[in-house]
């Protein structure tokens, strides 16, 4: 059975309509119209993304990849608030980066049942009870429902583990991890076994335990986007040591030198990754040749203060002083708190703008007019004339003037166009 592992994915996602107010009277006596009694329409659901623990990989957002909340109830009269729209929550992966269309981080899911609003409902328009005032005791307007807002935002899964195992192809990685833990990776004589990340859990006898991630084989030119390069190196991120693995029997470089290229490609990478706590494993110990070079490799780390530790990942030999070394390391390491949780909220209401796009014909934009327009409804007189007086309110008037709007110009609002009819 082929398996797929799948780190990244772009999806779009929208927030439930909210919805509309009611506009109603009920019936009683004395009461101008019977008294307005139109309720609010309910907010539209939220799109929540939740880390689960459960799920490994963002596959099934590769086969789905549009996402829509649901919508709120209309008000109804009697007072009666529409209910809100369901929300839709996402399972993601922990580790799961969130970006938007311009790869600004929006915010990251680090632990279990952490949740992030990725696209808000809609506002539920207000019923004409609402707007019942000294000077106006019987309003036949209302609000429609705000549109949910809706973006496109990349995820990208950064596997969360205590110890990244890299090296270049054939060091013996995928061998070490199925040693060590209970994962299963495919192992082979022949580069680039290693197709996917895994990650192993260790249980040292002393109740220690630690997670792995092997990751593929690096190659020169990785962190330019060689062979699988950027693709799996992110994975290594939020180790806490690193484990580089040196094949002592590999023809194409000596582990010394290996050991400095695999150091060159992470620091291109990420410059921080070079001050991670690394530990050097030579492996193939199990063959006379690599055992007898392992000692010439040792005095060498040992001059420079790196732990250096043959093994064998075949036979075993080697790998309980590696694994406690690996375990004090972890411990040690200094995890950094998460002072702040990462929400995605909606964006500030921005300036209003108008850009004149044509001879007679201008734009007015800003989230605040938009959304005014979005929740009129142009089919009632009163909603209209509201509308009117709230743009005024806002100084669109002045800025169409001041951009040099003329009556009876085509001035264009989101979806919504009108002629300009200027009051002064």
């Amino acid at each position: 059975m082929k398996t797929y592992f799948i780190d990244e994915a772009t999806i779009y996602v929208e927030g439930g309509r909210g919805g509309d107010g009611c506009v109603s009277f009920r019936r009683e006596k004395y009461v101008p119209r019977g008294g307005p009694d139109g309720g609010n329409g309910g907010r539209g659901g939220h799109v929540i993304l939740v880390g689960s623990s459960s799920v490994r990989t963002l596959l099934d957002f590769h086969y789905k990849r549009h996402y829509k909340a649901g919508k709120g109830e209309h008000g109804k009269g009697k007072f009666q608030d529409g209910r809100d729209g369901e929300d839709l929550y996402l399972k993601v992966p922990i580790g799961t980066v969130i970006y938007d269309e311009n790869q600004e981080l929006l915010g990251e899911i680090l632990e279990e049942g952490q949740t992030i609003i990725v696209a808000h409902g809609g506002r539920g328009g207000r019923g004409n009870a609402s707007f019942v005032s000294s000077v106006r005791q019987a309003p036949t307007m209302r609000e429609l429902g705000e549109p949910g807002e809706a973006r496109t935002i990349k995820l990208e899964l950064r596997l969360l583990a205590d110890v990244g195992v890299v090296g270049f192809p054939n060091a013996g990685k995928s061998t070490f991890i199925s040693r060590i833990s209970r994962a299963k990776p495919k192992i082979a004589d022949y580069p680039f076994t290693t197709l996917n990340p895994h990650l192993g859990t260790v249980r040292l006898e002393d109740g220690r335990t630690f997670i792995v991630c092997d990751l593929p084989g690096i190659i020169e030119g990785a962190s330019e986007g060689k062979g699988l390069g950027l693709k799996f190196l992110k994975h290594i991120s939020r180790a806490a040591v690193i484990l580089i693995m040196l094949d002592l029997l590999d023809p194409e470089r000596e582990p010394i030198e290996a050991y400095n290229a695999l150091l060159q490609e992470l620091e291109k990478y990420d410059k921080t990754l070079i001050d991670r706590v690394k530990v050097v494993a030579g492996n193939k110990i199990d063959v006379p040749e690599a055992l007898l070079k392992s000692k010439e490799v040792e005095k060498y780390f040992k001059e420079i203060g790196v732990p250096f530790f043959p093994i064998s990942a075949v036979t075993g030999e080697g790998l309980d002083k590696l694994l406690y070394k690996l375990a004090e390391e972890v411990e040690k390491y200094p995890r950094e708190v998460v002072e702040r949780e990462y929400h995605i909220v909606k964006p500030e209401l921005d300036e209003i703008k108008v850009l004149k796009i044509d001879d007679g014909v201008y734009e007015v934009t800003g989230k605040k007019v938009e959304r005014a327009v979005n929740m009129t409804d142009f089919e009632n007189e009163e909603s209209v004339i509201h509308l009117q007086r709230k743009l005024k309110r806002m100084g669109i008037e002045e800025k169409l003037l001041e951009a040099g709007a003329k009556k009876g110009d085509t001035v264009i609002i989101g979806k919504i166009q009108f002629d300009f009819i200027p009051e002064k």
